[in-house]
């Protein structure tokens, strides 16, 4: 059916639902005359964005569940006395105990069923015990209704007196009733020339209409009731006409426990753009050539990537990205419009990594988000103060909530872009075109496009006025606690993807992204929090819509009310073998850092890691006791890294046992977990904790020279870059980036953001990290902070007698790790055996000659067998990683004879390494290798 003639139907339709509603009204105004007005124009345009049209008088608590239409369950409550839903259209029920039920329209009895279906049990079975209720076969029908309107469950007596009473959470119930919805048709606004249909999900609303308007900031030009179908719970309005480039909200009667009867002016939560600070959303056709940049419909993209494990991932802040860079023009920094200046410094800089075997750049949120002013954003004026001065983030603090900056975490809208990233946040067109650029500008030089998603949670729920979800469908969108509050374990109001139409929600929209924008890949936040089987029909939907492989990682971190699936099997570490879905890996990045992400105080310097001198370095303030079979360990946990976590890979662990991956320990769990190397996601540091370079500061020995850490950085990118999976790292390790020791740097301004693509300065000793997230850690930082251009003073621990001790790099070094970077791009990409496409091709074709033990700890050696391998090009590999200080000698009598060379990237002129060259021996009459101190060497068979 075409939109014209739908459109014309649904016109009929209203006209005479609004006939049929009026005489409703007429009857229920016999039980009433507090019966909220209907919605009118002047509502579209009042100041606030709700009305409340009649309090509740009772609690918001929540303690039991409908379980689907018919059962629900009471947790911990008495079975003595009599169960009675109670139910009011104008929010009068008064339920005091002691007392009879008052402001009631009519009760409906409960009586104990035969059983619950198996299939609801496991939905439920995070619900403890209690008493399982069921409406009468009878009144089951009138669940719809009674949806809709205020709904008390009681506990009384036989005379009918309140001993408890409690709301009940209403998504099992929803999700049962509701079940064809999720397969409807597109949700959100769809225009042709004749007509623009609204379509919103809000089976609980009494009443919605569409609000719409000529501009962002006009007054309304029309409000027109919206039509609910039964079936869907969908409200569908229809205008004649295309409404293209103007604004709307909808007005939505609802029912809100705590709260009462509300009229919530609101934004759509299926937006595709927004007008400034998201107050209104945007009608458009994401398909319109006015849209679409110059040229975005035969613009090419980079092909499909073979297998997962060729992904290599530059991990992106929009705003970072140029915010310092005065190559770009004045009007594009810190914006999409910046990724279009081909010959900025910038993107030279991205140019020149794609060259050398990037595929990816992962862009932190670009979505809507809720923390960023769109209009009249400020930037702090920074002091000139010393380098462990607090003066400098006393000011960052100051405007934090009004600044320009912020990491994006807080979704408001997750279908539309972020307008603070476009030239012109008012208009709506605007930021969809100028993403658009910037996806088109990314392919162009040969880089992929991959997205930072956050649909685990929203930047606000209830009544709040950046909540959308909750303010439309109360209750439904978002994982409640056993009392009916929303769970916060992800930081702010987590969504529960385990509903029907979140997950609808979250899948629609990736399909959005994929489709319209042609995102590449998705790096999903917190994904733990999501059940797997959404994310493999997510990942279905997307590969279909676009007709290619669209790959998807994301944090598998397992916590919270959901951890060890107590709702659902998750999208976690653990949990998705076989679905080829991709979950960051800690195992090495601790071990290679040393300490954990949630480190403070003296652990911050004291827990060393692999490559910053656990136990053969040890700093000033190392324990002089730990043990050599910490650094062993360490090391068998880098041998996981490198061999792709994968659990049943073999391996003969420091003790000189033979096992797998999985076990050997890590915190107390398998450190070996996935079953295929596309499953896991290798990184030494992104944009949470502390960047590589100043964990190092800390565990470091103070006199440590400044080229060493240098060198120490391009350890840990090599380890890395060596290691079978998906090779993943933060925009600025390359350049020894630094946020100046900031430990969660979200909210701390451009200042301690910075990147320099001039590769002057990495911004190390730029003052005290913000206090709220770091100030306990000051006495730390202060020492390590005031040494950034050397030894402060002689008495300074661990500086007696040092030279070239300086914390912050020199140009010279800074250039070293950045071509030094490319160089390990350029191995990695060089052959498929660091790509390895299976976990069977790893168990063949990888192995350890340094394990065991009687190991060399602080050597890795990894052996790579190339014999019939399609793209391996060598014959065979052998990678070294020479983590100590001192040179280190290896014997290793299967590699006797062998036609052994450097890697060709080690041989090519302008290597930035010398050192493989000038001091990395092989004897190929004994197998005897000699390393260098702190250098990763590749050698070849050709």
């Amino acid at each position: 059916m075409t939109v014209e003639r739908l459109a014309l139907r649904l016109l009929a339709a209203m006209l005479t639902a609004r006939r049929v509603a009026l005489a409703a009204m007429c009857v229920l105004a016999l039980h009433s005359n507090a019966l909220p007005a209907a919605p009118a124009a002047a509502d579209c345009d009042l100041p606030g964005p709700a009305i409340t049209l009649q309090p509740e008088t009772g609690s918001m608590v929540a303690n039991a569940y409908w379980l689907d239409r018919r059962l629900l369950r009471w947790p911990g409550v008495s079975a003595q006395g009599r169960f009675r839903l109670y139910h009011s259209a104008d929010a009068r029920l008064v339920a005091t105990p002691g007392q009879r039920v008052s402001g009631a329209d009519g009760v409906l009895p409960l009586e104990m069923p035969d059983h619950v279906p198996a299939s609801v049990a496991e939905r439920f079975r995070f619900v403890p015990d209690g008493l399982d209720l069921a409406l009468h076969d009878a009144d089951v029908a009138r669940v719809p209704a009674l949806l809709r309107q205020q709904v008390l469950l009681v506990r009384e007596d036989a005379a009918g007196r309140v001993l408890e009473a409690t709301h009940a959470q209403n998504p099992g119930a929803l999700d049962d009733l509701y079940a064809s919805a999720a397969a409807t048709a597109e949700l959100g606004v769809s225009v042709a020339p004749n007509g623009s249909l609204f379509r919103l999900w809000a089976p609980t609303a009494r009443a919605v209409s569409v609000c719409w308007y000529d501009s962002g900031s006009s007054r309304a030009t029309a409000q027109r009731s919206m039509h609910r179908d039964a079936a869907t719970g969908i409200w569908t309005g229809a205008a004649a006409g295309d409404l293209s480039g103007k604004y709307y909200t909808y007005l939505v009667d609802i029912f809100v426990p705590g709260t009462g009867i509300v009229r919530n002016r609101v934004t759509d939560p299926y937006s595709v753009s927004l007008g400034i600070d998201s107050q209104r959303s945007y009608i458009a056709n994401l398909d319109d050539p006015g849209l679409k940049p110059a040229g975005w419909d035969s613009a090419p993209r980079p092909d499909s990537l073979p297998a997962q494990t060729d992904m290599v991932v530059y991990e992106l802040h929009v705003r970072d990205f140029s915010i310092g860079d005065a190559s770009v023009s004045a009007h594009n920094r810190g914006k999409y419009g910046a990724f279009t200046e081909r010959g900025s410094n910038g993107m030279r800089h991205l140019q020149a990594l794609a060259d050398a075997g990037l595929t990816d750049i992962h862009l932190l949120p670009v979505f809507d988000l809720a923390s960023v002013p769109e209009a009249g954003c400020v930037t702090p004026a920074i002091p000139v103060a010393a380098a462990d001065s607090d003066a400098q983030q006393a000011a960052v603090t100051a405007t934090a909530a009004r600044d320009c900056f912020n990491w994006g975490y807080d979704p408001w809208h997750f279908n539309a872009p972020e307008g603070s990233y476009a030239s012109d946040a008012a208009d709506g067109a605007v930021r969809i075109r100028e993403l658009r650029a910037m996806v088109m500008a990314l392919h162009a030089v040969g880089l992929r496009v991959g997205m930072d998603v956050v649909y685990n949670h929203t930047s606000a729920s209830g009544q709040d006025a950046r909540s959308v979800l909750d303010r439309i469908v109360p209750g439904y969108y978002h994982r409640l606690d056993a009392h009916g509050a929303v769970e916060r374990s992800t930081c702010c109001a987590n969504t529960a993807t385990e509903h029907a139409m979140m997950a609808k929600l979250m899948i629609d929209s990736a399909v959005l992204w994929a489709m319209h924008y042609r995102v590449d890949s998705f790096r999903f936040d917190l994904m733990g929090h999501q059940p797997r089987a959404a994310m493999e029909t997510l990942q279905a939907r997307v590969d279909a819509a676009t007709g290619r492989h669209v790959n998807l990682i994301g944090e598998g971190w397992n916590f919270g009310e959901v951890a060890d699936g107590a709702r659902f099997v998750q999208a976690s570490q653990g949990s998705l073998n076989g679905s080829g879905i991709g979950t960051f890996s800690d195992r090495a990045r601790d071990a290679i850092r040393g300490g954990g992400p949630g480190d403070h105080g003296e652990a911050l310097v004291a827990d060393q890691g692999y490559i910053n001198g656990l136990v053969f370095d040890r700093n000033q303030r190392a324990d002089p006791r730990r043990p050599r079979t910490d650094l062993l360990h360490a090391a068998d946990l880098v041998r996981v890294g490198l061999a792709g976590s994968i659990r049943d890979f073999p391996l003969v662990d420091h003790t000189g046992a033979a096992t797998t991956l999985q076990g050997i320990d890590y915190k107390g769990q398998p450190a070996g977990y996935a079953s295929e190397p596309g499953e896991v996601v290798n990184y030494i540091d992104n944009h949470d904790n502390q960047t590589l370079f100043d964990i190092n500061a800390y565990k470091l020995p103070r006199a440590t020279r400044g080229d060493d850490r240098a060198r120490v950085q391009v350890l840990g990118m090599a380890l890395n870059a060596f290691s079978q999976g998906v090779a993943y790292f933060h925009a600025g390790i390359d350049t020894l980036r630094s946020k100046s020791l900031d430990g969660n740097s979200f909210d701390s301004g451009d200042w301690f953001n910075r990147l320099d693509w001039g590769y002057v300065d990495n911004y190390f000793g730029t003052g005290l990290p913000p206090a709220a997230d770091n100030g306990a850690d000051y006495a730390l930082m202060r020492p390590i902070l005031a040494d950034a251009h050397g030894c402060a003073s002689a008495a300074s621990a661990g500086c007696a007698g040092a030279a070239d001790t300086g914390i912050k790099p020199t140009p010279r070094a800074i250039a070293f790790a950045r071509d030094a970077f490319r160089d390990l791009l350029r191995i990695r990409a060089s052959s498929t055996l660091f790509r390895l496409r299976s976990a069977d091709d790893i168990r063949r074709r990888l192995r350890f000659p340094n394990s065991g033990a009687g190991q060399v700890p602080t050597l890795i050696a990894g052996h790579l067998d190339g014999t019939v391998y399609a793209g391996a090009r060598f014959t065979e590999i052998l990678y070294f990683v020479n983590v100590d200080t001192h040179a280190r000698e290896l014997v290793l009598p299967d590699e006797r004879g062998k036609a052994y060379v450097l890697h060709p990237v080690h041989r090519a002129a302008g290597v930035a390494d010398r050192r493989p060259v000038d001091a990395a021996r092989y004897d190929a009459r004994s197998g005897r290798f000699s390393i260098p101190a702190r250098t990763a060497v590749v050698y070849v068979v050709e």
